[in-house]
Formats: C-alpha cells, structure tokens, sequence
C-alpha cells in the first residue's frame, strides 16, 4: 500500500481558514496525513492547537503536529495529543522533535541546552511514558454509573511509576485512553540517534534521500534496528521526505536539473519538475520497495499541493496505485497499522 503526506506550513500565516483550506485539499486526495511543524526557535502559530482547529473541519485525513519533547512537561505532552485524537475520532499523530539551542533553553531557564544525541534519547524516552500514559486507562475504565454514581472503575486505572533520565511520572493520565490507543508516533529519522528512536518508537519515520539507494538503506537500517528492539519491522512505516516544487509545466521545467530525482538543497532533497514526473518518481520509488511512501512540503503550498492532487495523485489512482477512498476513519487504519493492546489489560493482575 502506498502512502502519501504532505506538509501544510505557511510562513507567517495565522488565520485558521488557510489552514483548513489545504487540509481539506489534501484530504481530497486522499492522502494518510497532513504535518505541521513548530519550534520553539521561530515565531507562529501553536501547531497543536492549529491541527485541533482544523479537525472538526475534516472528517478523514490524518493530522501530525510537532510537539517538541525539549523542555515540555511529559505529561502534558501526552495529554495534549491525546486530547488531539479525541477531538478528530481517532486521527491524531505527533511528530517528535527535540529543541538543542541555548536560545530556547532561556526561554524556559530551567536548564541549559544539549546536544542532539542526548536529547534523542530523551525523546525516546518521553515517546515510551506517553505511550504508558496513553495504557494507563484501559479502554473500558470510564463506566459513568449513575444508579451507584461511580463515573470510572478504578481497578482499571494505573500507575506507570516512569522514572527516565531527567525526568519522573507517576500517572495515570488525566484523559481517557484515546480511540487509536495511541495515536502515531511520526519522527525524522534521517541523522544519528533520532534514527535510533525512530526505530524503536515511531510509527511512521520520515527519511531525507536524495538517491533511490540512499532511502533504500536507510530503511533497511530502520527495519533492522526495529527487530533488534523487539519491534515487527512490518509495524513501522518509512516515507521519502521530499521538498517539492511542482513549477508550472508538466515535466521537468528547469534547464539542466535533469529531472527524475531530488537534488541536495540547503532545505533538503528538493524535487523539481511537473506533476508527472513525481508521480513516475513515486511510483518507481515505492513499486522498487524503496521506500512504504512519500511526505511532500510544498515548496508554493496551495499551488504545489493542488498540482500534487489533481496531477500527481490523480495519475496514481488513475493507474492503480493509489486508494480513491478512505479505507476506514482513523490514521492507524489508512497506514494499515492495528491498534496497540493495552500493556496493563494484557498484565492485569501483575501490573
């Protein structure tokens, strides 16, 4: 099954309705999930908040802000996300990313920057107690019981007792387990220890290639390390991240860029050329086994993301290989991923 994300961050854009606007455009083509970044480094809108804005506006497409785990309070984090997922039925994920300026230390002042290894470590960690918090309701513990007024059943109710390198929680979480269970996890697993975290935690891990060869063994990087953590590599999506400028032609419109492949950008891999050629480029990339898919940032949002619909998915479907509908109405489902068991229902006794 392929997969397709996209990108919906605007520069400067504050008002809901733009953002609204292309999530409802990407949701006509189907695509698994739009993303939103944020950082505590530049200013803009809360992506969190933007994305819980957008769902009552959509009904099936997935939504992923980033979430810095930097600085954050854990239990908040979680809580937020799970929050996310309740408000959109069950289409939450969340980006994981981790802040390593002095800058955004001081915003804070609670401690000074470090380096990215150590705070990707730390993000594991923060992805392993979100995901104990999440459990730490079992789906049926909220029984609202008006005859004996007992709203939940305690007995169904747990400590997840964390204790992680710079941080403890001792829970249970404030919200009730969400409807995906847990909502998917989505980091950027291109360089060093946030590849390592990817492959342990992540749902879906974002690959910045700019060759066939470069995304293949990365991915078979992340698959491996995925078994060695005790994972089924099968449960974990990996997808070619891709800046794309769709320009104004059909094909390659850039003299001597040679089209058919993404070129090193100081952005990152940039692909440039028309509607066409990325759809031959998904297509060969994913019927290869390369890649399980594409997330695509429009390099003009609205432009590009309408040429990407109705040029480049429109041509997939067209040629089968690309859904026309949504399969069923939760993120989990449209990447083929189950829905987690809850660790302390399948312990219950020994928890």
């Amino acid at each position: 099954m392929l997969h397709l994300s996209v990108a919906v961050d605007q520069p400067s854009a504050y008002d809901a309705a733009s953002y609204v606007a292309l999530a409802r455009l990407a949701e006509r083509g189907g695509l698994d999930f739009v993303t939103l970044d944020d950082s505590f480094a530049r200013p803009g809108p809360d992506a969190l908040a933007v994305l819980s804005r957008v769902a009552p506006a959509t009904t099936r497409i997935g939504l992923v802000p980033t979430v810095t785990t930097t600085h954050t309070e854990p239990f908040h984090v979680q809580a937020a996300v799970a929050t996310l997922d309740w408000v959109s039925r069950g289409r939450a994920g969340w980006r994981l990313d981790v802040s390593t300026t002095e800058g955004e230390a001081r915003l804070f002042g609670r401690r000074h920057a470090a380096v990215a290894d150590a705070l990707w470590q730390e993000a594991g960690e923060v992805a392993d107690v979100a995901a104990k918090l999440w459990d730490s309701w079992e789906d049926d513990a909220e029984i609202r019981d008006v005859p004996t007024g007992r709203f939940i059943d305690r007995d169904k109710l747990h400590h997840v007792d964390f204790r992680g390198t710079s941080f403890s929680v001792k829970g249970p979480s404030i919200v009730p387990r969400p409807p995906q269970g847990h909502p998917v996890r989505v980091v950027d697993a291109t360089d060093g220890q946030a590849r390592r975290t990817a492959a342990r935690y992540a749902d879906v891990a974002l690959v910045r290639a700019v060759s066939a060869g470069q995304a293949a063994a990365v991915r078979e990087e992340l698959r491996s390390q995925a078994a060695e953590s005790g994972r089924d590599p099968d449960a974990l999506r990996v997808l070619a991240s891709l800046l794309v400028d769709l320009c104004a032609g059909e094909h390659a419109a850039e003299p001597g860029h040679g089209g058919g492949g993404p070129r090193p950008s100081p952005q990152g891999p940039l692909y440039r050329g028309g509607p066409v050629d990325l759809a031959e480029l998904i297509a060969t990339w994913h019927g290869q086994g390369i890649v399980d898919g594409f997330h695509l940032t429009p390099a003009e949002p609205l432009r590009d993301l309408e040429r990407l619909v109705n040029g480049t998915v429109a041509l997939l479907q067209h040629r089968g290989l690309f859904r026309t509908f949504y399969p069923g109405s939760t993120l989990r489902e449209h990447l083929g991923l189950s829905r987690p068991a809850n660790q302390y229902a399948v312990t219950k006794g020994t928890s």
